[in-house]
């Protein structure tokens, strides 16, 4: 399907803009060429370039290093092992945080917070100088109705989407509610975890109020498809008041999630793909699954020697694909994201999942099995966003030609509608009963019965190589989660709000996996610190702009 393209023209000038006075009349003339901001907010198209640019950091994934969401989500989890090429050297960074060294300097973590911060900056420019646009500009010919407020509801999503991602790796971080004109006002307090959380619930009942539905008719497939809509937000809503509650935290209840699942559900919008595997394939984006996903595209000029902004394409094919020649020809990838043989066990004997989410590279095939099979511990590789067709027991596996590294074109999908069922699942388990639509039973079959799995309860499964023949329902939804959307970027969270599988801290669950691992993947491992670890440092290059008080343990 078409997505919309972040070509934008974004006066990053006007955040620069300042006034100056004089007694003499001809310094208050206007520069010849300049553009103030006034000059900028005349038209509705502009409103609409404005807010295009607050989504394009979703899609920054490098500047001096990589840094895609996966590497915190599936890296530092028990889903995945870094990968590449040498154990230390390549990709130190993640090397690092999957390791329990992350130091203050770490370039991943820096890059990853200031690249949710300019996205914050993007959104605050739209819902300061949106707002105050003439409503009479949004008449004009070719203006769909209700822009302006679609336009505002946007930008409150993605706000409140870019402080989700802050506060789940870094906890309590300064709330930015206006657009930074000087240095001077660099320095904004740290807010609590409560604070963040509550921001976000608001910022996204706002975006609710004002988004439309996806099939709305004033929707248009060739400029608008991939944007926030209603039930993106919902979803959102759905779980942050999850993970708030999870938390422990005032502002968010299972209630409130459960109800907002309930809204989300009954909109009818969206549902399962027939086939699990069809979420991840090109001529399927922004399908009936997805409710929010991150929009790519093969790009000519895309180019990663320049960082920032230099790419619409995604990394992450050429970053997730294997690495063997023998296997892939010129279309060999870098082999990071390597799926652990504890994700591969915990599947459940002929779950397609499995094969859908994991390519097992036979050693006959690798071209040089000491890189291939990363660490002695896992041949795998990742195959969600790798672009594979084909299979290795026919001998037909190849992969979609990159013309460039930087220049895969694959949209990643944030939110899926799977995930909405299970978390509201969770929701109803949370809130002691079955919501509106279903119950927390009828939701997690919903996903199962996609892939012909058995229903609960009447199956058993493996966590950290120890049978749960009879599992509770709660056990039963933190299983299906990790088996439906692993190497997604979901598990460490998953892990950290849980207090791992069975809530008895994550370290125990952390040093439970660890003990599943090979001597050498072992020996790379720091000591998992308990209130320590959950979280990620403050970057120091931050703190020394803005002083703050670091996370415990940094």
């Amino acid at each position: 399907m078409k997505k919309f393209r972040l070509y934008m023209r974004v006066a990053i000038a006007l955040l620069l803009v300042g006034s100056f006075s004089s007694c003499k009349d001809w310094l208050t003339e206007p520069t010849p060429g300049q553009t103030t901001v006034n000059d900028y907010y005349t038209a509705w198209q502009s409103a609409l370039e404005n807010v295009n640019a607050a989504y394009v950091p979703l899609a920054w994934e490098f500047q001096d290093t990589y840094y895609c969401e996966w590497f915190i989500g599936d890296i530092v989890s028990d889903d995945a092992l870094k990968g590449g090429q040498y154990v230390q050297q390549d990709m130190a960074d993640a090397y690092d945080m999957e390791n329990w060294k992350t130091q203050t300097d770490n370039g991943l973590i820096l890059q990853y917070y200031r690249a949710k911060y300019q996205g914050i900056q993007r959104c605050n420019l739209v819902l300061e100088r949106v707002a105050e646009m003439d409503s009479e500009l949004f008449t004009a010919e070719g203006c769909p109705r209700g822009l302006q407020e679609r336009i505002l509801g946007e930008a409150y999503f993605l706000r409140a989407f870019y402080y989700f991602q802050l506060v789940r790796v870094f906890g309590g971080v300064p709330l930015v509610a206006k657009t930074l004109t000087d240095q001077s006002e660099w320095q904004q307090p740290r807010a609590t975890v409560e604070q963040v959380y509550a921001s976000i619930i608001a910022d996204l009942k706002e975006a609710n109020s004002r988004l439309w539905r996806l099939d709305d008719t004033r929707f248009d497939e060739d400029t608008d498809l991939g944007r926030a809509t209603k039930g993106a937000a919902q979803a959102m809503l759905l779980k942050v008041n999850l993970y708030a509650a999870d938390n422990g935290l005032s502002c968010g209840t299972y209630a409130d999630a459960r109800a907002w699942g309930d809204s989300i559900i009954k909109s009818n919008v969206y549902a399962l793909e027939t086939e699990y595997a069809d979420n991840w394939k090109l001529q399927n984006e922004n399908g009936i699954e997805s409710v929010f996903e991150i929009q790519y595209t093969a790009e000519a000029t895309s180019d990663y020697g320049e960082g920032n902004g230099f790419s619409r394409g995604t990394f992450t094919q050429i970053l997730t694909r294997s690495r063997s020649e023998t296997l892939l020809g010129s279309n060999t990838g870098w082999g990071f994201n390597k799926p652990t043989r504890n994700l591969y066990n915990e599947y459940e004997a002929n779950d397609p999942r499995r094969d859908a989410t994991i390519l097992d590279v036979p050693e006959s095939m690798m071209s040089t099995p000491s890189v291939e099979n990363y660490q002695d511990a896992t041949p795998y590789c990742s195959k969600k966003y790798a672009i594979y067709t084909g299979d290795i027991a026919s001998g037909t596996l190849s992969c979609y030609t990159l013309d460039h590294a930087t220049r895969g074109p694959l949209n990643y999908k944030l939110i899926r509608y799977a995930d909405v069922l299970l978390m509201y699942a969770e929701a109803c388990e949370g809130a002691g009963g079955a919501g509106e639509m279903m119950g927390s039973t009828d939701a997690l079959n919903m996903v199962r019965n996609r892939v012909g799995m058995p229903t609960y309860p009447g199956y058993s499964f493996s966590v950290n190589g120890v049978e749960i023949a009879s599992p509770t329902i709660i056990q039963a939804i933190r299983h299906e989660r990790r088996v439906e959307l692993a190497m997604e970027g979901h598990r460490w969270f998953d892990i950290c709000r849980w207090g791992g599988f069975d809530g008895n801290g994550v370290k125990a669950h952390m040093d439970a996996y660890k003990a599943t691992e090979n001597a050498e993947v072992q020996a790379e491992m720091a000591e998992f610190i308990a209130g320590k670890h959950e979280l990620f440092p403050i970057p120091i290059e931050e703190i020394q702009m803005n002083p703050m008080d670091q996370n415990p343990g940094y």
